[in-house]
């Protein structure tokens, strides 16, 4: 065991003396990003011309809670005589279907509760930027507001503020959300004694996006997270005062086969895929973000990206920095076949330098510190009609702390809409994730990086993609469209009995070095109930239940935790 005892003062003041430079390093470099691309914006302003473009007659259909995305918006009817057309700007990405999707539901009814108390009875789902949903992992960035720019469009509050024309040349946009979450737990870090932690939180998010054709874009996030009232220390994610989520630079460098391909430098989010690799991480007070360089190129059949990155730490009252000792590289891939259907291949690579310390093995962590991880991947989801499916694999190879890495994971699961009132529909499903003996050799336990862990191994988050089986089960209906009614269930053991339990962090929490407790962690039972109020409003309630398996029990005596929140969000 290191002890913090060997590190001098003098050690320690040298570090801290790094991180203040590094601040004043990255105040500097989002001061001279803004100005630069100020001045580059107005000399392309003073050297283009254009005519005002036609609108598109296509309005581009909003994506469900859980769903995949809408198709690209259609073509536009007209552009402009150098072929820019404002109905195109920004090119949004949408959010990729998760494992455990849900096929939104159909036909007439009321789709909010706003429009069942107002009668107003409608067809088919309005068009609206936001999921109906209290959760959104997806990014500001890519809310697609495109519709404002078609005739006949459902009129909203908030349009002033979105897709202001300063011009033929330039578009600007506002936005954010807010929301406050009251949560109890008991038992839930697996904490004896019954300790209740009851708190509250909050976050406010505001955003500008500021386009110059479809050439330049300059898009800045605000973020303030707080949380109050807690038994137990707030962890970490829980609090971020005044700080920059997402500040970025796009620039257009060329159309390849109809597709557009930009570079994107500075503070950005990342989320693909499934998300259990990569997410923004929402469920948490304060998302996830990186610092970096992403090169994207964007087609109806194609979606192809390859960044370098490095992860953000959050200092509470502070300005945050990118993490200097870790370096995230990734090249992804994903195909379109035909609607419905998606094939993502992708190849990972995060290194970390970080020392093995005596604070990294208290807190658990050590499994991500002094490793050079590389990851390679597929993925293949979609519905034919009523019958859902998903299959991804992801194998690790690499050095960790002096040893070779050979670890996997895999995720499979069939789901099935049941053509009845209600829209009822049911997942089976089974995730795995490698764990190691202890006894030398290779490093076999699966590093599940940045993922969206809350959403797959129970909601509780005591379980991560770490060391783990999970036969897991995921019912879910519309009593009316506007309400939407989810409930899993986990049947969770340890790959191997002598590796540890991580948590949806990743971090080690207990650990029978002896194999003698046995592997069944425990079961796990979920619910969520989500409120769509109105266009801007939602109210999300939810319930779990961990009951110990032998393995608890003799780990953690009397541990069972629960959780109850409710949770109100408003976006515009």
């Amino acid at each position: 065991m290191i002890s913090p005892r060997f590190f001098s003062s003098s050690v320690r003041h040298r570090a801290e003396l790094k991180v203040h430079q590094l601040k004043n390093i990255t105040l500097k470099l989002m001061q001279i990003s803004i100005c630069s691309i100020g001045m580059m914006s107005l000399a392309l302003h003073a050297q283009g011309t254009s005519s005002p473009n036609a609108e598109t007659s296509a309005t581009p259909p909003a994506a469900p809670a859980t769903a995949s995305a809408s198709a690209p918006a259609a073509a536009p009817t007209a552009g402009s005589a150098d072929g820019f057309d404002k109905s195109k700007v920004p090119p949004v990405t949408p959010m990729p279907r998760p494992g455990l999707f849900m096929l939104p539901p159909t036909g007439p009814g009321h789709f909010s509760f706003w429009d069942l108390i107002t009668n107003n009875k409608r067809e088919k789902p309005p068009v609206a930027p936001y999921v109906p949903f209290g959760l959104m992992p997806t990014s500001a960035f890519d809310v697609d507001f495109r519709y404002l720019d078609t005739a006949g469009h459902e009129k909203d509050f908030f349009d002033p503020v979105k897709r202001i024309h300063l011009g033929s040349d330039w578009l600007l946009s506002f936005g954010g959300s807010f929301w406050y979450r009251y949560t109890h737990e008991t038992d839930s870090r697996l904490n004896s004694a019954d300790i209740n932690n009851d708190f509250h939180m909050l976050r406010t998010r505001i955003h500008a996006d500021l386009w110059y054709r479809d050439k330049v874009r300059l898009f800045a996030e605000f973020l303030d997270a707080r949380a109050f009232g807690s038994e137990l220390p707030p962890l970490v994610t829980d609090r971020n005062h005044a700080d920059l989520l997402n500040l970025f630079t796009d620039i257009k460098l060329a159309n390849v086969n109809n597709g557009p391909v930009y570079i994107r430098v500075g503070r950005q989010e990342l989320l693909y895929g499934s998300q259990r690799l990569i997410s923004t991480l929402d469920w948490v007070n304060t998302r996830r973000t990186f610092q970096g360089v992403k090169a994207f190129w964007r087609t109806p059949e194609w979606d192809l990206d390859a960044f370098w990155v490095r992860p953000m730490i959050i200092e509470k009252g502070n300005v945050d920095n990118w993490d200097t000792q870790q370096n995230f590289f990734g090249l992804w891939a994903t195909n379109k076949p035909k609607p419905g259907h998606l094939i993502d291949l992708y190849f990972l690579s995060l290194e970390n330098e970080r020392n093995l310390t005596a604070a990294v093995l208290k807190q658990g962590g050590f499994l991500q510190v002094d490793s050079h991880t590389h990851t390679i991947g597929g993925r293949l989801a979609g519905n034919f009609d009523n019958f859902l499916y998903e299959i991804e694999g992801m194998y690790q190879f690499g050095r960790r702390q002096g040893r070779d890495v050979s670890a996997f994971a895999a995720a499979t699961g069939l789901g099935y809409r049941l053509p009845l009132p209600m829209n009822p529909q049911g997942w089976i499903r089974y995730d795995f994730a490698s764990g190691d003996n202890g006894q030398g050799g290779n490093n076999n336990t699966f590093n599940q990086l940045f993922p969206f862990g809350h959403y797959y191994m129970g909601f509780l988050d005591r379980i991560g993609r770490q060391n783990i089986h999970d036969i897991n089960a995921q019912f879910t209906m519309h009593p009316m469209h506007w309400i939407t009614f989810i409930t899993q269930y986990h049947r969770f053991y340890l790959a191997n009995d002598r590796d540890y339990l991580y948590n949806a962090a990743g971090f080690a929490t207990y650990r029978d070095p002896t194999g003698a407790s046995g592997s069944h962690v425990g079961d796990e039972l979920d619910f969520r109930l989500n409120l769509h109020l109105k266009r801007h409003h939602d109210v999300l309630l939810g319930y779990s239940k961990l009951w110990a398996g032998d393995y608890l029990q003799r780990q953690a005596p009397g541990v069972n935790p629960d959780l109850f929140y409710i949770q109100y969000n408003f976006r515009f």
